[in-house]
């Protein structure tokens, strides 16, 4: 037992200098390794998080939302609608919502102008998101201009910016009351933008929603479950279009562990010839050679996946936040809540940290099962 444990001490002491032999190639080699480990992981990151980020915020959303369709396109709503659908076995809740887009061309923008449930502000004035606030540079007691469906210019007085916690969904958000969205866009007075639903058992949804495309044969009903799948297959698509881009610098790690696999260094096969000499057997050289591996291998994976996670959780994901999170005039600011999946790290490990492992092993194994003599002599 005691000579066993000598020989693994051994084993890790001519690891270590042998790492330290080729510091320069070591180095070189993790800084590469790391930085694929750490592309990869912020794509996971960030999709994880931003898709569980959608969940939640989608979570206290209507069950159902209806639109009436005419031509193909999403039109107003007639008012009587909703008592229709109220009258519907299992609905507990239709309400109404008066919600539009607004084109400011002193930016080149699109805002939200929505008329809420509550808390509705007063005739001639106006709540906005902060995005909206930063990027005109107003600030609560100024007015902001409207140009009107008739072409009459409205002014509305800001009275307060939203907080900058729900910035996720009230960047470009703009709160007036109903008399001031009516003066804007000109919707009759016993029309509105669409209906939302609430049921009492959720398993039902399906069937309210068939007996609505009975009654009103004209509208469209929207699930909550089909706007998280669109979401989850939004953000899936920006993941595989980023993870397409980085194929170059996957396929380039690929190569070179392939061609660690095809063979060793003329240094590293008289290493190999000279401990075989003095007595090292195939077992050990094959346990050096592993350690070295795991060494570089697992040393750039932590390294990676900790880069990752401060570049997605902590910097906003600053390298790749265009290509993640898309562009627009009026970005939200916000942080991502801190969240790993497991699963997928595990994942990212066996894909970048197992191939390595092995590629360094095959090479050693056929060194060390060749004759001394020959390989020094190599």
């Amino acid at each position: 037992m005691r000579t066993w444990i000598e020989r693994q001490r051994n084993i890790m002491d001519f690891t270590i200098s042998s790492l330290w032999r080729r510091k320069g190639k070591n180095l070189a080699l993790v800084f590469v390794y790391t930085a694929v480990v750490f592309m990869l992981a912020s794509v996971i990151f960030f999709t994880h998080a931003i898709k569980r980020e959608a969940s939640l915020v989608l979570k206290e959303a209507p069950e159902m939302i209806i639109q009436r369709m005419q031509a193909g396109r999403h039109e107003i709503v007639p008012v009587s609608y909703a008592a229709l659908i109220g009258k519907i076995r299992g609905v507990t809740s239709v309400v109404t919502r008066l919600w539009g887009y607004y084109y400011d061309p002193v930016i080149g923008a699109n805002y939200t102008l929505l008329v809420p449930t509550d808390s509705v502000p007063e005739a001639g004035k106006i709540s906005i998101g902060a995005g909206i606030a930063r990027t005109r540079r107003v600030s609560p007691g100024e007015t902001l201009e409207f140009l009107a469906f008739d072409g009459s210019v409205i002014n509305l007085e800001i009275a307060q910016i939203l907080s900058s916690e729900s910035e996720l969904l009230s960047a470009d958000l703009m709160l007036l009351s109903s008399s001031d969205f009516t003066m804007v866009f000109g919707i009759p007075v016993d029309y509105a933008t669409d209906i939302t639903v609430r049921v009492r058992n959720p398993k039902e949804l399906a069937t309210i929603a068939a007996k609505i495309a009975k009654i009103l044969p004209n509208t469209r009903q929207i699930l909550r479950d089909d706007i998280l799948r669109t979401y989850d297959a939004l953000f899936n698509w920006r993941a595989g279009m980023m993870l397409f881009i980085l194929a170059g610098a996957m396929l380039a790690f690929g190569i070179f562990a392939w061609d660690k696999a095809s063979g060793l260094s003329l240094e590293e096969r008289r290493e190999i010839g000279i401990l075989k000499g003095v007595g090292w057997e195939t077992g050990d050289v094959i346990v050096m050679k592993f350690w070295e591996g795991i060494v570089i291998s697992l040393t750039s994976f932590l390294l990676g996946v900790l880069l990752a996670y401060v570049h997605v959780f902590f910097a906003s994901s600053v390298f790749f936040e265009s290509a993640l999170k898309g562009w627009s005039v009026l970005y939200p600011r916000f942080k991502l809540i801190p969240t790993l999946d497991f699963s997928q790290i595990a994942s990212l490990f066996f894909l970048t940290v197992l191939p390595y492992t092995v590629a360094t092993i095959i090479p050693s194994w056929r060194a060390a099962t060749a004759d001394p003599d020959s390989v020094m002599r190599t």
